[in-house]
């Protein structure tokens, strides 16, 4: 699996590109489609803030053993 993406979400990925092609041939592509791709932006940026948070965890966990090594050093 991607280091940064876990199993679910890319199923959450998948799910929602799916949902959101179901809704555009069930609903019409004229009708209701800025809805429709608001809550594809909204998936798209939870995602996001999911991939930025793994990011920062990476970060913090590399600046706590560094700050360790440097405190076992002393």
């Amino acid at each position: 699996m991607n280091k940064y993406l876990d199993f679910w979400t890319i199923v959450v990925i998948i799910l929602t590109g799916l949902l959101f092609i179901v809704a555009l041939f069930a609903k019409g592509v004229a009708n209701q489609l800025l809805l429709e791709t608001g809550v594809l932006l909204v998936s798209v940026k939870i995602i996001m803030m999911s991939y930025k948070n793994v990011q920062n965890y990476e970060e913090l966990k590399k600046d706590l053993h560094e700050i360790k090594r440097l405190l076992e050093e002393k």
